[in-house]
């Protein structure tokens, strides 16, 4: 993968969960490269966020705005971006489970929200949206083969399927009101391992979080791959 300096230079971008592991990682390298970055974030404590020890809060436009507001349409159309990308959701599958409703809103009514933004921005031209791959359905499970685009989609948890149901919406909405003005990507991303996870009930940050605590360190899937 080769990353053009140039393309992105001046590029009007437009982040959603800028303040998050991923989207401070992603923002501080577009600040890099020279775009014109906005960001779209729950207000939060940000003591202990990447997004704070960049100091991405000094080069980039945050609007704390929660997606799940209708509010979002209009900023979106306001901020006016080029290149929109939608990282913003509720990520965690155990606060799925703790949580259900706040899950399916935000992972469904909340991209809902942010793709009618996108299609009534004038400037907008391309559309990345992040989901999971957890979308697949369990009746797919095989061994030594990987998941392929075309496998059937579902969910066995609150965020499997909010995620799986979110990309029949992205599919349907892109149809019928996106497909003749704006390009539109759907990556489903793994577990991303970086510097500066602060997120519950994760791995290698839970293993570094009992270190420091002088715990003991408890697997919760010792089974699992």
């Amino acid at each position: 993968m080769v990353i053009k300096k140039k393309f992105w230079k001046n590029k009007k971008v437009l982040v959603t969960g800028n303040t998050g592991f991923k989207g401070a990682w992603l923002c501080l390298f577009l600040n890099l490269l020279g775009a014109k970055v906005y960001g779209i974030s729950l207000k939060k404590d940000f003591s202990k966020s990447l997004f704070k020890i960049f100091k991405l809060e000094k080069v980039i436009k945050t609007f704390f705005v929660d997606i799940n507001d209708k509010k979002i349409v209009k900023l979106i159309q306001k901020i006016n971006p080029e290149i929109l990308i939608h990282f913003a959701a509720q990520s965690l599958v155990i606060k799925g489970y703790q949580s259900p409703f706040l899950t399916y809103n935000t992972n469904i009514i909340g991209t809902l929200n942010v793709l009618r933004g996108a299609s009534i921005s004038n400037k907008l031209r391309c559309i990345l949206i992040s989901t999971t791959d957890k979308v697949y359905s369990s009746v797919n499970i095989r061994k030594n083969k990987s998941y392929t685009e075309t496998d059937r989609l579902g969910g066995n948890d609150p965020y499997s399927g909010s995620k799986a149901a979110s990309e029949i919406l992205i599919d349907s909405y892109y149809k019928s009101f996106l497909m003749k003005k704006k390009n539109l990507l759907v990556v489903r991303a793994g577990n991303v391992i970086g510097g500066g996870d602060f997120s519950e009930n994760r791995l290698i940050p839970d293993f570094f979080k009992s270190l420091k605590k002088k715990k003991y360190f408890t697997l919760r899937n010792p089974n699992s791959t």
